[in-house]
């Protein structure tokens, strides 16, 4: 199976979580340390359904 990259410039967002538009959309719509914000402020610029998700510091392993 062939990873998937959720986001182009993830080292600028590090230790953040950040919203975008979709899967598809790669683009960060906003960005922050408090996830219920993240969230917020995404639907109040109009995103129904935004993907919020953590962007891990570099050299951190996360294991789900």
């Amino acid at each position: 199976m062939e990873p998937i990259c959720l986001l182009n410039d993830s080292e600028k967002y590090s230790g953040e979580y950040v919203a975008t538009r979709s899967f598809t959309d790669r683009e960060v719509i906003c960005h922050g340390g408090d996830p219920v914000k993240v969230l917020r402020e995404a639907r109040e610029l109009g995103i129904d359904e935004p993907v919020v998700f953590y962007v891990p510091e570099k050299g951190v392993i996360q294991i789900y």
